[in-house]
């Protein structure tokens, strides 16, 4: 049932009534009668008879005859809602969308039955009808093709891939998805935007050829996202792909899980329980003993440990391979001292980065500039005596958004016209943190007549031209060029490496990987990176070895006791329902209470850790705690999240 109560996380029987017996099949959303109230819920199975000797009430209504919820998504969302110590429905509103009543009653002459359409598949199958995979894309990878011909036989292999500079990583995937089709299967892949979902889309489409996967996404609208969710379910489509909604998409005979760049956090689902797209999948792939890639530029540390413990292979090309690909990289720091180039100094450029953009652009090739901060000047201070800014209703700190505007708080959105230092009495304003269009302003003063073009979150650009250009970009929104930059320029290192979370270093490599992979091959392309060359993100970037990093990082999370390395939950609310919940858990012996500490809004935050061996157990531990409080109605709410994105 859809209460969304923990102590309410089970199974309850109910009678069939005759006229319901044909459409009541398993997979259908039902309303029935609980506690007076007509509440949704799930046909999950049928039987002769029931273990329960009271009085059983009858099924009130078949919402529809449509059976949305296949066998093999239902036992993977109660696996799901086990890990994270969450309830089953809350698992299934994020598997199952919405119902478009519309939809389901769109006839189609030519859309077989389920069970036919299954028949077909095979028989296709069988004839060998699917043309044959060429391996030649993975041909860098000595460990590639042997993944390709695995797939293709209808076995399951689990792979890490670290793809190279430049590569074409949608056409790779096509390849995985194509063979697995050509063994007869079918496949997921969760990708983590809006971008990275139209370059899939067209390499399937490329390679597969029209309608032989759907693409789902809560961009989509309710129409066309459940439109593509009933093919899928239907099984007229034996692939699908999409952003994380997508990892619960029912297929038939799944064969491949896949996943790119799984430390992105957009993969992290933001609705209790909290489930990662990654950690969905790869439990899909055990349940259902499919394949699993999971694949991008950089690694993460929960990657690493799928390869330590030998439950994946590593994809990865040898280190000559890897020296051919790679654009030149140098390191350089942010001192104005090194920028001796009067050009250098109007751009905020170092001059080994004000060297490498001047030669690209008189080689008539693109530029592109990643900047960590969006805006004008998200961040000022008094000029006078350096106190950052802030706005006096709400203390937010208050930015400029253009070279004439008035500041304004970033929290509040109020205007501060008549600001006056609070310290000093100095009402001048000076840039703290310089943003992207403040830089591409910069950029087109010391580059006259190149066009300049900024790609973030007002515009995201999909692809510019080659020729010479300047694309100054925040990090997620760097367009692909044609043939590729000429160089990429890394600033601002400090805004990604000093923030205050457990993933800093590896999200500043994952997203420098990605920038740098946009290059062209040394010695046409360089790549600069203004931060200290001696910190180890900067010599993984300067190696292209994510592989050594992620290893480094995984070693120093085991001695310190952080994810993955161990299982972490967090607790989350008011003092004493923390205090409550916690007292409340039978937590296993060795589990370590830590905490708590100060979170949003007046709230306070304690952590528990355990062993792996021990994950199930304090899930199990914490969810019944929380049926416990939700059966006394208590009043204040509790989140809980297990292996949450921050731990800070």
């Amino acid at each position: 049932m859809d209460v969304g109560l923990a102590h309410l996380d089970r199974p309850f029987d109910y009678l069939v009534p005759a006229d319901l017996d044909e459409v009541a099949v398993p997979g259908t959303r039902v309303k029935v009668r609980f506690a007076g109230q007509l509440v949704d819920g799930w046909l999950l199975a049928r039987a002769d008879d029931s273990g329960h000797t009271g009085r059983l009430a009858y099924l009130e209504k078949v919402v529809s005859p449509e059976p949305v919820l296949s066998p093999e998504v239902a036992r993977l969302a109660r696996a799901v809602a086990d890990r994270y110590a969450g309830n089953l429905a809350d698992v299934l509103r994020l598997a199952v969308p919405p119902r478009h009543a519309r939809v389901e009653k769109e006839a189609r002459a030519d859309q077989p039955a389920p069970a036919e359409a299954a028949a077909g598949v095979d028989a296709v199958a069988a004839a060998g009808s699917e043309p044959p995979v060429d391996p030649r894309g993975w041909r860098d990878y000595p460990t590639g093709p042997a993944l390709l011909a695995a797939l293709t036989d209808g076995r399951a292999p689990r792979a890490v891939w670290s793809a190279l500079p430049g590569e074409d990583w949608a056409a790779r995937y096509a390849d995985a998805v194509a063979a697995t089709v050509a063994g007869g299967r079918g496949a997921v892949v969760v990708v983590a935007d809006a971008r990275d979902l139209n370059r899939l889309d067209a390499a399937l489409t490329s390679v597969l050829g029209p309608d032989r996967h759907v693409s789902l996404s809560a961009a989509l609208g309710p129409a066309r996202r459940y439109r593509a969710f009933l093919a899928a379910r239907r099984g007229e489509v034996p692939v699908v792909i999409g952003t994380r909604a997508a990892m619960f998409a029912p297929v038939d005979r799944l064969g491949l899980v896949a996943v790119w760049d799984d430390g992105d956090d957009l993969h992290s689902e933001p609705r209790a329980p909290y489930p990662h797209a990654r950690d969905v999948l790869l439990t899909r792939a055990q349940l259902a003993e499919a394949g699993a890639l999971v694949g991008g530029y950089a690694r993460t540390a929960e990657a690493q440990l799928l390869l330590e413990t030998g439950w994946a292979r590593e994809v990865v090309a040898d280190r000559a391979t890897v020296r051919a690909r790679v654009p030149a990289i140098a390191p350089t720091g942010d001192d104005p001292q090194l920028a001796r180039d009067p050009g250098a100094a109007t751009a905020r450029l170092p001059s080994l980065a004000w060297t490498a953009a001047r030669d690209a652009v008189r080689a008539d090739l693109p530029v592109l500039v990643q900047v960590p901060r969006r805006g004008y000047l998200p961040s000022i201070s008094c000029d006078d005596c350096r106190t950052p800014a802030r706005c006096a209703h709400c203390a937010g700190p208050l930015a400029l958004p253009s070279a004439g505007g008035t500041p304004a708080c970033r929290w509040c959105a109020r205007v501060a016209a008549a600001y006056a230092c609070p310290q000093c009495g100095g009402r001048r304003l000076r840039a703290a943190v310089t943003g992207a269009r403040r830089t591409a302003e910069e950029l087109g003063r010391a580059f006259p007549g190149v066009p300049v073009r900024t790609s973030g979150r007002e515009e995201v650009l999909t692809d510019v031209p080659g020729g010479a250009s300047l694309v100054v970009a925040t990090p997620g929104a760097e367009p692909v060029a044609e043939g590729g930059y000429g160089a990429v320029l890394l600033l601002d290192s400090w805004a990604l490496l000093t923030r205050a979370d457990l993933r800093a270093g590896e999200e500043a490599l994952r997203r420098w990987m990605a920038a740098a992979a946009l290059a062209r091959p040394a010695p046409a392309g360089r790549v600069v990176v203004v931060a200290d060359g001696a910190l180890a993100p900067v010599q993984a970037l300067l190696r292209w070895d994510a592989a050594w990093f992620a290893g480094r990082e995984l070693a120093e999370r085991r001695e310190l006791g952080f994810p993955p390395a161990v299982r972490m939950a967090s607790v989350t609310g008011p003092a004493e329902a923390v205090a409550d919940l916690l007292a409340a858990a039978r937590l296993p012996g060795d589990a370590e209470v830590l905490g708590p500490v100060p979170a949003d809004e007046g709230r306070e935050r304690m952590l528990v850790r355990v062993p792996r061996a021990r994950a199930a157990a304090l899930a199990e531990a914490l969810h019944s705690a929380a049926g416990t409080r939700a059966a006394r109605k208590a009043a204040d709410p509790v989140r809980l999240q297990v292996d949450p994105l921050s731990l800070f």
